[in-house]
């Protein structure tokens, strides 16, 4: 059974992507950093402890991976964190956390898991990143730079990999009913709704289904894409 490493899995759309691979069977591997209730009510094969803008802590996690189990066929790169502050309120250590977590530690984590895939002459990659990095939102520059980062990551790491049996596509949700919106009040998220031809938040669910599709046999041409499911907001 293939092998899935899903980073951040501890809740929201990591949790839900885990959730939905470990009922389709797959062997997987939960990431998480502060999160270790949630990964531990999952039952996962394996759990690993990092904080991925560290690449020395990544390059521990695949150790251990790879010696328990060989390695990974598949990775969701889901974790990160928002933030929403002015543009001249971000200070360095903020805009470099962000960039550190949701940029670096997804360029650390895929790079050390495609040394496995590439003697497999196999893989699947799926980035996680927003549809504000496909148009920006306000208050949250240095979280849409990220993940802007993330796409451009994955067009990439696409067009480098593809010969070598490796897909990598980008998954932009819109608005999810997740605690990254902990920051909006009950009236913003209702502002929010109205925006959204649907007139609802997305589920972490419908994420984990799309995330899932892009990992089967039956999306292996696909590659290189960003798909944003996100109601019509965009």
């Amino acid at each position: 059974m293939k092998r899935v490493l899903i980073t951040g899995a501890g809740r929201g759309i990591g949790k839900a992507c885990a959730e939905k691979f470990l009922s389709e069977g797959y062997t997987v591997i939960a990431h998480y950093n502060t999160s270790e209730a949630g990964v531990k009510s999952l039952g996962a094969a394996m759990t690993v402890k990092a904080d991925i803008s560290d690449y020395n802590q990544v390059a521990g996690i695949f150790g251990q991976i790879n010696k328990i189990l060989g390695g990974v066929d598949i990775l969701v790169n889901n974790a990160g964190f928002a933030q929403s502050k002015l543009f001249d309120t971000i200070t360095p250590e903020e805009w470099n956390r962000m960039i550190g977590v949701n940029l670096s530690g997804a360029f650390y984590v895929s790079q050390l898991a495609v040394k496995g895939m590439l003697s497999k002459k196999y893989g699947r990659i799926i980035n996680i990143s927003s549809i504000w990095g496909m148009s920006g939102a306000g208050m949250e520059t240095h979280y849409s730079a990220s993940k802007a980062g993330l796409i451009g990551l994955t067009k990439a790491m696409a067009k480098e990999l593809a010969p070598s049996g490796i897909t990598v596509n980008c998954v932009a949700p819109g608005a999810v009913d997740t605690d990254m919106l902990s920051d909006y009040s009950k009236g913003d998220i209702e502002e929010l709704k109205k925006q959204i031809l649907l007139k609802r938040l997305g589920t972490p669910e419908e994420i984990a289904e799309l995330v899932f599709f892009l990992t089967s046999d039956e999306a292996s041409y696909i590659t290189g894409e960003v798909i944003s499911p996100n109601g019509g907001m965009l």
